[in-house]
Formats: structure tokens, sequence, C-alpha cells
């Protein structure tokens, strides 16, 4: 095991460092720079006064040159100040990560918690009115587009009904209990969490639908069958154990892709996380901002890579991360 995650460590530290090159330089190939959207903002300035900025930032050297002083500063902890912000990037990135990690934690808990057992049910009645009908309530939740869905929710919800916010993530002013904060938050977590929820449900139901009735085509769920076992027996304690490996392995690549994968929907709510922080900088071409922060969806995408291969060997022994099984 040590060996393994060693061995995973080095791999993630290649993956980040490639990744860091290539993003590093298609930002720096995208038109214009920081400068020319600060002449744009200010006619007073001169060119001279935009050359020495360039000096200053080091936009006047070769792209590979900006990398490798990058680089070199990364290492030792400094990412770099996010210029729309004019703030540290770890300082703006943290709680807009931890804004994120509540909405498509939440969702995902949820959407596992519904999903396992749907798909349950519907692989042990196939072809039966319940399987057509959560199977067309899946196919509904993957082709609703993910705008869609929020701008549903808030029609009915927010402007129609009127019992939930619109969008944000507080409406209350500071100095306010604790506890009347964390259920002014929760509110505004509601629709937002419904539309990744349903976003996700569709397809994890239909994976472990899928999953369940290949295992009960095996030989081994017959004979427990044939030895009188109880049909919830033959489900949960036989084919659930061996359904579940794959299952898994879905589950584990998909949190990771959240991270940066919730744009939309923290777009339709106005939501303050990592995918809609991305964005924006990409679109003022705040460079160390948009760098750091697609390091950090590419770091959760390979921790979710990591973390199903674990549920591999935790759901079935007979697989080695040594690959001597």
């Amino acid at each position: 095991m040590t060996r393994y995650l060693a061995s995973r460590a080095v791999e993630v530290v290649v993956t980040l460092v490639l990744m860091s090159f290539v993003v590093y330089l298609l930002i720096g190939l995208m038109p214009g720079d920081p400068i020319d959207l600060m002449i744009a903002g200010d006619p007073n300035m001169t060119s001279a006064d935009a050359a020495r900025l360039r000096a200053a930032y080091g936009l006047d050297q070769p792209l590979l040159a900006r990398y490798l002083a990058w680089a070199g500063e990364a290492i030792q902890g400094n990412f770099g100040y996010s210029r729309s912000y004019g703030q540290p990037v770890l300082a703006v990135l943290w709680p807009r990560l931890l804004n994120t990690l509540a909405l498509a934690g939440t969702a995902f808990v949820i959407a596992t918690a519904i999903a396992l057992p749907l798909g349950i049910w519907a692989a042990s009645r196939p072809r039966r009115i319940a399987d057509y009908l959560i199977n067309l309530v899946c196919f509904a939740g993957i082709s609703a587009p993910p705008f869609w869905v929020a701008l549903l929710l808030i029609t009915l919800f927010a402007v129609g009904l009127g019992w939930l916010p619109a969008g944000g993530m507080a409406d209350i002013r500071p100095g306010t209990p604790w506890s009347s904060a964390l259920a002014d938050q929760a509110r505004h977590l509601v629709l937002p969490v419904i539309t990744l929820t349903l976003v996700q449900l569709g397809a994890y139901t239909r994976f472990m639908r899928g999953a369940m009735i290949e295992a009960l085509r095996q030989d081994y769920i017959r004979t427990a069958r044939a030895k009188g076992a109880p049909e919830g027996q033959v489900l949960w304690g036989h084919a659930f154990a061996n359904a579940l490996a794959p299952v898994l392995t879905i589950l584990a690549l998909s949190f990771g892709g959240l991270l940066s994968g919730a744009l939309i929907t923290e777009t339709m709510f106005a939501w303050p996380g990592m995918g809609k922080a991305i964005y924006q900088a990409i679109l003022d071409n705040d460079y160390n901002l948009a760098l750091v922060g697609l390091l950090i969806a590419t770091l959760a995408t390979l921790a979710g890579n990591l973390l199903a291969d674990l549920a591999y060997v935790w759901v079935d022994p007979r697989v080695s991360l040594s690959g001597n099984a």
C-alpha cells in the first residue's frame, strides 16, 4: 500500500506540473493581457506607463521564462496575487472552495442516497411499470439542461411561491446570531442543491441499475436462490456487494469533477464558488487566479481517481493495488 501511494503521489506531482504548464501556455496565448484591460479602463495611461507595468508584472518576458518564474515561486508556496481582487490567490480561492464543497458535497450525498436504492429497486423489477417509470425519470434528469432546471426552480419556488431566495448565499446582516445565519444560508442552499441533485440523480441511478442487473445474472445468484435464500438477502447480501465496486468508481470520479463542473449552477444562483471564480478569472485575464483554480480542480479529479482505486480494494478484497491479485 505504501509503495502504491508513493507511486500515485509521484503521478500527481507530474500531472500537476504538466497541467500547470499547459494551462499557463493557453492562458498566455489568449489575446490581450491585464495591461490592455488597464489601458482600456484608463484613457489617461500612456504607452510608457503600460511598458513600465508590463516590466513590473514580467509580461515583457518570453512565456516560458514567465512560467518558470511562476513555478519557482509556487514551489515555495507563493502562488501570486489576483489582479482582480488585489489579494493572494489562495486567500481568494479558499472561501470559494469551501462554498463549492458545501454545495457539491451536499448534492452528491443526497443524490447518492436516493440513487442507490432506486437503482436496486428498478433492477429487481426489470421491464415492469416501476422500472419503466424510474428509467423515464432518469432520462429526463440526464437530458434536462442544468440552467433550465435552475430557471424552473427559481420561477416556481422563488418568484411564484416566494418560499426560497432566488440566489446569493445569505441575506443576514453581520452580528446576527450564528443559528439564524446558518438557517439563512441553508435556505439559500436549497435550490442550487436540488438542481445539482437532479442533474446527478439520473446518471447515478442508471449506473446502479445496470450494475445490479449484471450482478443478478451471475451463477452465484441462481445458486443462492436455489438454496432458498430470501430475496432481500440475495439483493443486498450478494448482488449489491458485487455491483457496488463499479458504481463506487463512477461516484468517486464524478465527485472530483463537481468542484469545477458546478459552474452553471453557481452562475444561475449567484453562488460564490470555484467554478464561477475560474470562469470569471479567465474572462478578466486574471492569470494567477485562473491557473491555480484549474490546478485545484485537477487535483480534485486526481483525488477522485485515487479514491476510486481505494474503493475497489475496500469493496472487493480480491483486487490488489500492487497488481498481484
